[in-house]
């Protein structure tokens, strides 16, 4: 009754926007009407201007039926012209695909686009709950926008890769909103503390992970405990394909453990650090593993070998940046220290293998490329030391043979 009403009053508003405006208008009526009107009825130029839709060509009547370009309201928003004025939510899904799920015709305005986005959203998490009758799930319109649209790429829609996560939080952030749904609501707090958030905020890498990229988007569904390791591995893949082969694999599925979430969580995903392996403070295998445990024990051997990487490459580093600072040529020593750090990198992700003597093959050929800067810095500073002695003798040897000179024209002066 109440939406029958506010219908009508709307039918009314611009029934009454319509005889203010006469008969003078060729264009579009809607948008004179629209224009003057607050919200939820009121369109702006700006918004209509800017919409991906209008941009393409497309009007009012593409989604509202009726006539935009006659005067008279009976044909404008007559029933004959198919007008639909107010839209019911369960109905905006089949009326978006309407479009976008035809190929023929969507491509004749966008040729890379996808028209599958209605078939994922009837089977994402949305779509299911909303054919049960669920009103309170996201629709098109909730993430895309009404009639101000912009295209995935401007930075300004609300489905920018920028964006998504704070479109996401609208709904799922609001405890008072999700309260029926029994899940969580501190998603979007604990990713904007994710190294996933900062690479795309801070390091402005739009490639890093998002809600969309791990849920899915049209077809939105939470991985389940055993896809969430294909979910990482999208990026991940050398990782994965290391712990498909570990002890891990066959360990995490018997417990019903998702893979990579176990150890580095899903929404809060910290930088992986060192301090994660072994047996420390803010390690995760003490979490599962027993003291002197044969598993615990091949974490701290594998953070040994980590650190003692990490150790002769600083203490390489060090004595490589002596030199250079000292004026030495040091660089091709320097390009060679990368295969080291290269060696450390490769080592760290070894340790998704969880066995030791894979990342100890990794440990010893950057040993012994860390050995070898550290030589070559070492062999520079010997020269500079050469070089600083063999300066000082000749700096005395002139200063001998100045002071004799000197002497010798005194000498020659007196007679």
């Amino acid at each position: 009754m109440r939406v029958e009403m506010r219908t009508a009053a709307w039918i009314s508003v611009v029934f009454l926007c319509f005889c203010v405006t006469g008969s003078g208008q060729t264009t579009s009526t809607c948008l004179d009407c629209h224009s003057a009107l607050d919200q939820p009825f009121g369109i702006s130029q700006e918004q209509y201007a800017t919409d991906i839709h209008a941009l393409k060509g497309l009007t009012c009547a593409n989604c509202h039926g009726g006539d935009p370009k006659s005067d008279d309201p009976e044909k404008a928003m007559g029933r004959a012209a198919g007008f639909k004025g107010h839209i019911d939510k369960k109905q905006v899904p089949e009326l978006c695909g309407k479009c976008h799920s035809d190929g023929a015709y969507i491509r004749q305005f966008n040729p890379s686009l996808r028209t599958d986005q209605y078939t994922q959203y009837v089977t994402s998490q949305h779509g299911k709950r909303l054919a049960t009758g669920d009103n309170k799930v996201a629709v098109c319109t909730d993430c895309h926008g009404v009639h101000g649209i912009r295209p995935p790429s401007d930075t300004r829609s609300p489905v920018h890769p920028l964006n998504v996560a704070k479109t996401c939080s609208k709904c799922h952030a609001d405890a008072g909103y999700m309260k029926q749904y029994n899940i969580p609501t501190d998603q979007y707090a604990n990713y904007t503390q994710s190294v996933h958030h900062e690479a795309m905020t801070v390091r402005g890498d739009l490639s890093a992970p998002t809600c969309t990229t791990c849920h899915g988007n049209h077809g939105a569904m939470p991985p389940g405990v055993a896809s969430v390791e294909n979910v990482c591995s999208n990026c991940h893949v050398l990782q994965a394909q290391l712990f498909d082969k570990s002890p891990h694999k066959t360990a995490f599925a018997a417990a019903g453990l998702p893979g990579c979430m176990t150890c580095h969580s899903n929404h809060k995903i910290e930088h992986p650090t060192d301090e994660l392996l072994g047996a420390g403070d803010k390690a995760v295998c003490i979490t599962c593993h027993d003291a002197n445990s044969v598993p615990l024990n091949t974490a701290i051997a594998m953070r040994k070998q980590i650190d003692t990487l990490k150790s002769a490459i600083a203490r390489s580093d060090e004595i490589l940046n002596r030199a250079d600072s000292s004026g030495m040529e040091v660089s091709e020593a320097k390009l060679q220290e990368s295969q080291a750090a290269d060696a450390l990198m490769k080592a760290r992700v070894d340790v998704h293998s969880f066995t030791a003597a894979t990342v100890d093959s990794e440990v010893r050929g950057g040993l012994k490329t860390a050995a070898a800067t550290y030589e070559a810095g070492q062999k520079a500073l010997a020269e500079r030391t050469y070089r600083r002695k063999g300066l000082g003798i000749s700096v005395i040897l002139i200063a001998f043979v100045v002071a004799g000179l000197w002497m010798f024209i005194r000498d020659i002066e007196r007679k």
